[in-house]
Order: structure tokens, then sequence, then C-alpha cells
């Protein structure tokens, strides 16, 4: 766990998960349970957990891609567009985020 903490990347993965884990709680748990049971609490708690982790990570993205030099046309838009795809941080944390945590 401590390595993810020490670098800008690492700390990126880590917010990459938490926040894939939150929109897969999101979509795949709490809205079945809002929709089929009328029970709209787990998206009243689940939600805002979520929308503060994914602001967080378009903003940490934001700011690593900018300390890195990324081009926009290589990793930063996709780590953006995974952002809104249910596993779609998972994916670029295995194809993108871990490559280059490793290069460190």
């Amino acid at each position: 766990m401590k390595k993810y903490l020490l670098t800008p990347i690492g700390r990126l993965r880590l917010l990459g998960f938490l926040e894939g884990l939150s929109f897969v709680a999101l979509v795949f748990i709490a809205m079945p349970i809002k929709y089929m049971q009328d029970n709209p609490s787990w998206v009243k708690t689940i939600g805002p957990i979520h929308g503060a982790l994914f602001i967080g990570f378009v903003l940490l993205t934001i700011q690593v891609a900018i300390e890195q030099g990324w081009p926009f046309g290589k990793i930063t838009w996709k780590l953006l567009v995974a952002s809104v795809l249910p596993f779609g941080t998972f994916y670029v944390d295995k194809t993108i985020l871990k490559p280059l945590a490793d290069q460190q």
C-alpha cells in the first residue's frame, strides 16, 4: 500500500481503483436495488461518494498529466474516458498506469 502513496502515478492508480470500485457498486448494486426494491438509500449513500472520487480522479489525472508531460492525445484522454465507463479505470490501470509506474 505504501508504494501507491509515494508517487503521483501511484496515487492516481489508488484513486482510480477506488473510483472504479465505487462506480461498479453504484451501477451494479445500488441502482438495481433502487429500481427493483424501490429503495433509493443505497444510491443516496454511494452516489455522492462516487461523485467525489470521480471529480478527484479527473483533477488528479490532469495534474499528473501536466507534471509528467503526457501528451493529451496519447494517455490523458484515455484515462479521462475510462473514468466514465464501468471497469474503465481497472483497464487503464493494467494497460497504462501500471507499466508507467514500473518504469519509475
